[in-house]
This record gives structure tokens, sequence and C-alpha cells, in this order.
């Protein structure tokens, strides 16, 4: 890798830091002139009113690290970073395209609400723009015994991907620093295999988002809501961020087989990332069929609402939720070069269910407990 990549990278990501370093407190300051906040409600976990608008930060501050970042190296006679994006223009333009819609989505629904069969068409349609630019789930490496897609198969699976991912980002955004560390760690993961197989424009989009994350998970955790230094990233830090992650995670399945060390599997690579907040929102859709309720109407059911059932504290259940994240993820990563994906998938499964029983089990005990004392 050339010492331009390497300053590009680097210089991105340190910018998206600064850059969200100063607007997020902006955005603080308009929303309490302005009154913009997620009051709090029954279901909600924060006591105090919290401006939701976070997320209006993010895509901006990245486009504009990206674009002043491309002037600076055609300015200095670098025309590596312009070739490299314009061999990648039609995926690029798309996703950037996609990405302007659920931005606008996402303010409308942070500000005045959207209904949800709508942010679900507009979803699909950011899944089609994927698709015409060529950003296709074509390739399943053999889980469940599967390689080559045909497109009657990935065109429709890459949108019915997108849109899940989307939404398990956004369903996952329950208590303070979960979704920005998750996607963090995310970020972290695809930057790191796109400089490892010389995709550096890809490699650069994931280290800036990661850049802006970062101010971003200050505020959301250490900020006092009481100081008016708190903020939520909103539906439009969810979607954008989903759609991104859902982007590079197909841009990550497309390696070859063998391009990494030991024969990594790109697949288990570009989704062992996503595991946990997938898993969470399909046990969830399935717990509110399963009662007869409205699949997508919210409730206090997810991983988060069940550690804090158990008696942890927001921190560490966010903390701890992090943390198994990236253990399954690692472990996933060195096992998949031994053990094929489909007994992978199994195996992720059965850890999930068994610990999310032994976790409801725990809060029965606790339940039960706490009416015994009370009838005594």
């Amino acid at each position: 890798m050339s010492y331009i990549w390497i300053f590009n990278i680097l210089l991105v990501f340190f910018l998206c830091i600064f850059f969200a370093g100063i607007v997020i407190p902006q955005i603080l300051l308009i929303a309490f002139r302005r009154r913009l906040f997620d009051k709090p409600d029954g279901r909600k976990i924060h006591q105090c009113v919290v401006p939701r608008l976070g997320g209006m930060a993010f895509k901006p501050v990245v486009f504009f690290s990206f674009a002043l970042l491309l002037a600076v190296n055609v300015s200095m006679g670098h025309y590596e970073l312009l070739r490299a994006i314009g061999s990648e223009s039609l995926p690029l333009a798309y996703t950037f395209c996609a990405i302007i819609m659920l931005y606008l989505v996402g303010i409308a629904d942070d500000l005045i609400g959207v209904r949800y069969r709508a942010k679900f068409f507009i979803q699909a349609i950011c899944g089609v723009m994927l698709v015409g630019g060529g950003v296709l789930l074509s390739d399943f490496h053999g889980l469940f015994h599967l390689h080559a897609l045909p497109s009657w198969v990935s065109v429709p699976l890459t949108v019915f991907v997108t849109v899940f991912v989307i939404n398990a980002i956004n369903l996952i955004d329950g208590i303070d620093g979960l979704a920005s560390g998750l996607c963090s760690t995310a970020f972290l993961f695809y930057g790191l295999s796109f400089i490892y197989s010389q995709q550096y424009v890809y490699a650069m989009l994931s280290f800036a988002t990661l850049g802006v994350l970062i101010p971003f998970y200050y505020y959301n955790v250490f900020g006092k809501a009481e100081r008016g230094r708190k903020i939520f990233m909103g539906d439009t830090g969810s979607l954008t961020i989903g759609i991104m992650l859902c982007f590079l995670s197909i841009q990550v399945s497309h390696f070859p087989k063998g391009a990494f060390p030991h024969d990594v599997n790109p697949f288990v690579l570009a989704f062992a990332p996503l595991l946990v907040p997938c898993f969470d929102v399909v046990r969830v859709y399935l717990h509110r069929v399963r009662n007869g309720k409205n699949p997508f109407m919210p409730d206090k059911n997810h991983i988060h609402h069940k550690l804090l059932a158990i008696g942890m504290r927001q921190r560490t259940a966010m903390v701890s939720i992090v943390l198994v994240s990236m253990a399954i993820t690692l472990l996933n990563i060195a096992l998949s070069t031994f053990i094929g994906a489909t007994v992978l998938l199994i195996m992720d499964i059965v850890l999930w269910v068994v610990a999310n029983h032994l976790i409801t089990k725990r809060i029965h005990s606790i339940n039960n407990s706490t009416f015994g004392s009370d009838g005594s």
C-alpha cells in the first residue's frame, strides 16, 4: 500500500472525527432552541428530553470530508483517488443516491414521523438502486451449499437483505451507544478487509463512517441530558448507517475465495459483524407474531431490554453486547477457515437461542422472586 493511500485513509478518518465534533454540538444547540426532542414514554429508557437529530451530521460530514480530500489530492497532482473513484463510479453513484433518499426520509421521520409502510417502500427502492449499481448478493460462498446465484434469485434477495439490514440497525438502537458501538466494530472490520484487498475507496468510506461515529458515541454515551449534551442518532442516523453497512457488506461478499489468508470465507467476513442486530430482529419479529402482536410495532423485547430486565445497568448491557458481537465476529472468521458456512450459521443460531433462553429464565426467576416477596 503506497503512502498516498495511507495518508488518505487516515486523513478522512480524522477529518470526519474533527468535523463531526464541530457539527454535533451545533445540532444540539439548534435542537434545544427549536425544542426538537425525543420525549420519554413508557417504552423508552431515557427519563429526560433528548434531541434525536445526531444522525443529521453523519453523511454530510462523510461526503464533505471525502470531497475535500479528493479536491486536495487533485490539487496536489495525485490522481490515484480520482481514478479509483472513477473505476467504482456506478456502485458509488447509486449508493450515494440511496443514502440521500434515506437521509431525507430519516429527517422527516425524526421531525414529524413517517409511517412504517412508507419507510419500507423507500428502503426497497434503495435496494433496487444498489442492484442498479451492480451491488448484488450474488455468491453465498458455500452457505447452504450454494455458490453463484442466478440473477432472478440475487436481485430480489439483495432488495430483501437491504431492507432487513437497515431495519435491524434501526431496531437495535435502543440504549445509549449500542447501535453506534455495533456499527463501529463492523466498519472497523470492513475497513481492514478492504485495505487488505487493496480496495482503498471502500476502505476510506468505512473509516470515514467510523470516524463520524466516534464523536457521536461520546455525546450519546457520556453526554449529560440534564446539561443538554446528550443526543440520539434518530432514524436519520440509523437508516443511513444501515444502508452503508449493507452496501459495504455486499461488497465484501464479492471477494473471491482465497482472497484472505487461510481461506477465510468472504461471506462469513461480510455478515458476521451484523449477526447480533440481525438475529435480534428475527427473534423479536417471531416473538411478536407468536403472541399475536403487530410485528412492526415497537415493544421492550430486544436483547438490550432483556439484559436491563435481569438487572444490568444500561452501559454494562451496551458494552456486553458490543463485546459479544466482536467475539462472535472474530470466532466466525477464525472458524470459517476450516468449518463450512452452513455449520457456522447453525452454531451461531444455537448459541443465540440458548443465550436468550437462559436470559429469559433469569428474568422469570427474578419476577417470581419479586412477586413472592411482595406476597409474603
